[in-house]
């Protein structure tokens, strides 16, 4: 299965409200002056990022998260073996995996008004050392399609430029969802809301203070 048949569909774009004073008084709450300032640094960002095109859109945000979050396990920064964090946890902990900083950048750039049509989160295989590489482990990047059935690009957090996928050898999807449903092989398999983690994460962003 090639990244590329991961189809999206329309242009249909999700409201994200959110409330900011709410966002900042539980980022100092919990997080302390540091996760303060880098919830306070995207709350920024989304009001600056506004009037860009797509494209710098897109740039903008994987840079601030690739740039605001390091890279690490669940178990190490939440005690538990697999953990979707809201935006505002990643922040505030300023540390998450591959799963938090796809939240981050999806939720982001919907703020920004990309269509949720445009961007999947995409499980993958990621040969470690390259496409040559036999070695593989469980990962998750963002598609994002800039029309049906074209070639999507791919905002990783282990990569820090924006490639095509088909410049992506070392990836090998297993599927991909949005809010719209569950795609395999693109086909729409299941609703979106079958997913556990997905539900809890939607309900703990509202009471954070960022609803759809």
């Amino acid at each position: 299965m090639a990244l590329l048949c991961l189809v999206c569909g329309g242009g249909m774009s999700v409201a994200l409200e959110l409330d900011s004073h709410k966002l900042e008084s539980e980022a100092a709450s919990r997080y302390g002056a540091k996760g303060s300032a880098r919830v306070g640094a995207w709350l920024q960002l989304l009001q600056a990022d506004r009037a860009m095109a797509e494209a710098d859109k897109l740039a903008s945000i994987n840079d601030f998260w690739n740039r605001n979050v390091a890279q690490a396990d669940d178990q190490t920064v939440w005690g538990t073996a697999d953990y979707w964090a809201t935006p505002l946890e990643a922040l505030g902990k300023g540390a998450g995996d591959c799963e938090d900083f796809v939240i981050g950048k999806y939720f982001s750039l919907i703020k920004l008004g990309v269509p949720t049509s445009k961007l999947r989160f995409v499980y993958v295989r990621a040969r470690v050392g390259g496409p040559q590489s036999t070695e593989q482990v469980a990962h998750m990047v963002l598609g994002y399609y800039p029309a049906p059935e074209a070639m999507p690009l791919v905002l990783d957090s282990l990569v820090s430029g924006i490639l095509p996928a088909s410049q992506r050898r070392d990836l090998v999807p297993i599927f991909s969802f949005n809010a719209e449903g569950v795609y395999v092989d693109g086909k729409q398999a299941a609703p979106v809301d079958r997913i556990g983690r997905w539900r809890n994460l939607l309900q703990r962003m509202e009471r954070e203070g960022i609803q759809q």
